[in-house]
């Protein structure tokens, strides 16, 4: 790093640079985050879209005193970058930078939830919160992307933002894109909007040409200047803006800085709620993210060939890869399944089903509360949808899964993608809140599988109920060797028996899913020290298996493990079973604590949880202990 960015220690320090300066900061820039983010993995494509952006931001805007919100934190590198943190050192890594906004780094920072459409929402309490509190010559600046536009929250937010008259500017960051291209009805309107810009081109026209020629030219600009509205719904239709009492401005060169300044610096002067429109190129100025036709290197992992834009190494196959072969042989077999995404084809696994299947695929935007209710309505239709969704989204469809799948009985499957601790996205995107809000939802079924063979096997059974929803969960990153059950008990895998007899053994461990491995490891570890213990997988962890209860009466004391929270996950469930039967033994409920965990590698995590072979080892001890008093 150096050269001007290096002088940019606060945003202010933006004021004193020329455009010819400005254009050089936004190449310095550029070339930093290829260098950086390419080494370290992280969100690339959509930070180098918005380099012209945020520097006007920053230049006509004075944060931390102007409040400015990003919607889907993971284009805010560039900000970052403004407001004093060039440290990329370690970007998403323990001791280093967050992949999105965060309080604790900067004051810079409001919301740093990475969940999409919410910072609208966020805008209009804080306009409300200033106009209360007599700080009226203070801005509110919501900058959202044309893909969160699709989520119901930000048109709920807008609604209420039209509906008063606080200075709240929201910046429609329109790439035509969220992870991939934007799609759906809004998609088609912003779509008619970059094409038609023309409109004041055409009256420019009519002034400079037409009114050279006396009283004809001067009178016809006056009835084109007059018929104005009537005009722009043709020429540029932001009528849907407007009509909702929103000052629509643009569209907008997103890479003009002059512009972008000019049309935000007009929006601050109006002082009510006012929509700006800028058209941007998600992966600016770097080849390889703009030859990427889908994501334009929507994020990329680390150790990436900054001249190529692909990794060095190709990683095994992903737990997302198993799934992705699957459901296209789930779908040659069943002419009824049908896929739904909520903006995220390809992340969740559904693209190869959706080249075979075209007709058969959905993809509603950022909308997983619309996601679950279709389902619902496809269900009753005839079909079995499949809902395809990272585990953490799944929490803001729980209503729907709840009151609109459950309590329909509707044949839908949700297959849960980055379940469990995730590692660099931190705390927005671990999934560990899914097993505990399913527990409390009626007749539904929940399988959590341990290995590639398990996602194949689950899979098909939770596609083949029809009766109830069903949910498939499933971890991030590398599969890794399946690990074989030596025997089954009533759907439940036995993968190690204690080497004692029936009724004599020390533990039973239940390890969910992907855990399994960790809790072979510590039992070898305990079987060293003379303790032996059962391993089992229970396959199904809702409802509770009865041969789980069984198991339990015939050891002294159970673990349960878990890549989810403690409080009302699995162990819970389990623990509350054998209270039901009469089954009393000491049980260790292992899992994540109700604590937000910061960004840091899932092994790293996981073991600081206590929740790999040597952590499951002491919960195992302890619980011998217990048993032996």
């Amino acid at each position: 790093m150096a050269g001007l960015l290096e002088s940019v220690k606060q945003p202010r320090d933006l004021d004193r640079l020329s455009r010819a300066e400005l254009d050089e900061l936004a190449a310095e820039i550029r070339e930093f985050l290829i260098a950086n983010v390419s080494r370290t993995g992280g969100h690339l494509g959509p930070n180098l879209g918005v380099v012209e952006l945020t520097i006007a931001l920053h230049r006509v805007f004075d944060s931390p005193r102007d409040a400015l919100i990003w919607d889907v934190g993971h284009q805010a590198y560039v900000h970052k970058l403004l407001t004093g943190r060039q440290d990329f050192e370690k970007l998403r890594s323990v001791g280093g930078l967050s992949g999105y906004p965060s309080r604790a780094e900067s004051e810079h920072d409001i919301v740093e939830n990475s969940h999409a459409s919410t910072a609208l929402s966020y805008a209009d309490g804080v306009a409300k919160a200033f106009r209360l509190r007599g700080l009226t010559d203070r801005r509110v600046i919501g900058v959202i992307g044309d893909g969160a536009l699709t989520g119901g929250m930000a048109w709920e937010a807008l609604n209420n933002i039209a509906g008063g008259d606080l200075p709240v500017v929201v910046v429609v960051n329109d790439n035509e894109r969220s992870y991939a291209p934007t799609i759906g009805g809004l998609a088609n309107h912003l779509g008619t909007l970059r094409t038609t810009q023309g409109y004041e081109r055409f009256l420019d026209w009519g002034k400079n040409t037409l009114a050279r020629t006396p009283y004809v030219g001067g009178a016809i600009y006056e009835t084109l200047h007059g018929m104005k509205k009537g005009i722009k719904d043709i020429v540029a239709p932001q009528g849907m803006f407007e009509d909702l009492g929103l000052k629509y401005i643009g569209p907008i060169d997103g890479h003009d800085v002059d512009a972008v300044e000019s049309a935000l610096r007009r929006a601050k002067a109006f002082g009510g709620p006012v929509i700006v429109h800028v058209l941007t190129r998600k992966g600016e100025g770097y080849e390889p993210a703009r030859a990427d036709e889908v994501h334009q290197l929507h994020q990329v992992n680390p150790q990436t060939n900054p001249e190529t834009g692909l990794p060095f190494q190709v990683k095994g196959t992903s737990w997302t890869d198993v799934f992705a072969e699957e459901m296209l042989k789930i779908g040659n077999d069943r002419p009824d399944v049908v896929g739904i995404t909520a903006a995220m084809l390809i992340p969740v696994g559904l693209h190869k089903f959706a080249q075979q299947y075209p007709d058969r695929i959905y993809d509603v935007g950022i909308a997983e509360q619309h996601a679950a209710t279709c389902a619902a309505g496809l269900a009753f239709g005839g079909l079995h949808p499949v809902v395809a969704v990272y585990a953490t989204f799944l929490n803001r469809a729980f209503d729907q899964v709840l009151m609109d799948c459950a309590l329909h009985r509707a044949g839908v499957t949700f297959v849960l993608d980055r379940a469990g601790i995730t590692g660099p996205d931190g705390a927005s995107h671990h999934g560990v809140w899914d097993l505990s809000i399913l527990q409390v939802v009626p007749g539904i079924r929940v399988a959590v599988p341990r290995d590639a063979a398990q996602v194949r096997a689950l899979v098909r059974e939770a596609t083949e109920t029809e009766d109830v929803p069903t949910v498939v969960r499933f971890s991030k990153g590398s599969v890794g060797p399946d690990i074989e059950a030596i025997e089954r008990v009533d759907g439940v895998d036995v993968l190690r028996r204690a080497a004692k007899p029936v009724g004599e053994a020390d533990l039973l461990i239940i390890a969910a899913g992907p855990l399994a491995g960790a809790a072979l490891e510590a039992a070898e570890e305990l079987a060293a020290e003379g303790i032996e213990a059962t391993v089992v997988d229970p396959r199904w962890v809702k409802p509770v298996n009865p041969a789980l209860v069984d198991l339990a009466r015939v050891h002294r004391a159970v673990v349960t493990v878990e890549d989810n929270g403690r409080t009302g996950g699995v162990g819970a469930s389990i623990s509350q079973a054998l209270q039901d039967a009469g089954v009393v033994r000491p049980t260790k409920v292992l899992g994540v604590p109700a604590e937000f965990q910061a960004h840091d590698e899932r092994p790293a995590i996981l073991a600081r949880l206590g929740l790999d072979g040597p952590g499951i080892a002491v919960a195992g001890r302890a619980a011998h202990a217990v048993a032996a008093r």
